[in-house]
């Protein structure tokens, strides 16, 4: 079964889509950094059970592989599956005919994929108030002309919860009326990350459609009773210091029952991007005085951080600026990116914010995922820019087996 994978960002919805027995035909996305990401997980899934998945693991390692030596491994189509342009009317005769090129005489049967969620997120509507015309919040008719070019039986459709209530509806509405122009029926649910084995609180929309002639439903997904939370996936992990910047660690302890079951830990005997950013020192005490609060039960807001220490005058908004991980992680954004003062690591004997790790599974990727930067070197930022906005692998192979029976 076939797909394509729009808005592709860092691939966790192709990674839980790959998992579940689902062939990428193509990922169209916008941003280098996602690209040379999605490039390299193309070259572990093209590797790991041949005898050159060594080169991959001396590539993570920064063990004398260069980037360009491990995507010389890839079949030319391998190399081409990953299209880096932005999806629009100038640019999609471009992507449709490298697509076209790929796939052959294959059919697509599937199309998945989430547009850029900020104009319809909270925070983003506040940051976008000035501008009312934001195309981001129409992207979703730049989707519907690659349904309506490969028309898929199904697609998968993500995205936050406010593109239901986007302007009292209007966009939402728009949505699956011009879906249901190209011949699909549309259902949307509500759904939680952490009933599908998450470790985050993460609502997110799932919008599904299918023709029409097929009659079917929109499935059931049963939240699983098991108690996850942070240890589940920080206990192992090797302590740091604000600053760390070693391509790689070895655990420092065993595996645990939950990491063991999802695969985040699959096999490998070490650790890459546990690395965190450097610090001053008045956050530092700021996160102290979080850590504190949260082990009375409460959460530090911006009014009663003490004025000489303040990063900020304005102490009415944003109030819980300062956020440490709890035992259940609040939703992991893309602002992680430019501070991590909204995820303090938990425990005062190691005061930073988390780590590029911590906070990939936080969000359920495997150790074996490596986040790439545009040069090949230490790519923080936009690692952590990846992690915050992509779809949690493990939460899309659950949907993905459930559109398997309905392609079926």
């Amino acid at each position: 079964m076939n797909f394509i994978d729009l808005f592709a960002g860092a691939g966790g919805l192709s990674e839980g889509f790959i998992r579940a027995g689902f062939t990428p035909i193509a990922h169209v996305e916008m941003d280098k950094a996602a690209c040379n990401t999605l490039l390299t997980r193309t070259a572990y899934h093209q590797l790991r059970h041949t005898p050159e998945f060594s080169k991959y693991i001396s590539y993570i390692k920064n063990e004398g592989v260069s980037r360009k030596e491990l995507y010389n491994l890839l079949p030319d189509k391998k190399k081409e599956s990953v299209i880096n342009l932005p999806i629009g009317n100038q640019t999609n005769p471009i992507i449709f005919s490298k697509i076209d090129a790929l796939k052959g005489d294959q059919t697509i049967d599937l199309i998945v994929g989430g547009p850029p969620c900020q104009a319809y997120s909270v925070v983003g509507r506040g940051a976008l108030k000035h501008k009312e015309k934001d195309e981001r919040k129409i992207l979703y008719i730049q989707y519907g002309k690659f349904l309506e070019r490969y028309q898929p039986r199904l697609f998968v459709f993500e995205n936050v919860p406010g593109i239901l209530s986007s302007e009292k509806g209007l966009h939402f509405d728009n949505l699956r009326e011009y879906f249901g122009r190209l011949g699909y029926e549309v259902h949307a649910k509500l759904l939680n990350a952490y009933d599908f084995e998450v470790v985050q609180n993460r609502l997110r929309v799932i919008i599904i459609g299918w023709k029409s002639e097929l009659n079917l439903t929109y499935p059931e997904f049963v939240p699983s009773e098991i108690d996850i939370n942070r240890d589940d996936i920080f206990s192992d992990l090797p302590a740091i210091s604000p600053g760390e910047s070693a391509r790689y660690h070895h655990y420092a302890s065993a595996t645990t029952k939950y990491l063991e079951r999802t695969e985040i830990r699959n096999g490998l005997d070490f650790v890459t991007q546990h690395i965190t950013r450097p610090h001053n020192i008045r956050d530092l005490e700021i996160y102290r005085l979080a850590i504190e609060r949260l082990e009375l039960g409460e959460r530090l807001t911006n009014n009663q951080i003490p004025e000489n220490m303040r990063t900020q005058s304005n102490i009415d908004d944003f109030l819980d600026r300062f956020k440490v991980v709890d035992q259940r992680p609040h939703t992991m954004i893309a602002h992680i990116a430019k501070d991590g003062h909204h995820y303090i690591h938990p425990y005062a004997s190691q005061l930073r914010s988390i780590s590029v790790r911590e906070a990939a599974r936080i969000q359920s990727f495997p150790d074996d995922y490596y986040f790439e930067g545009v040069k090949e070197d230490q790519p923080r930022s936009a690692a952590f820019r990846q992690i915050g906005n992509a779809v949690p692998p493990l939460m899309a192979k659950e949907i993905a087996h459930e559109i398997k029976k309905m392609l079926r």
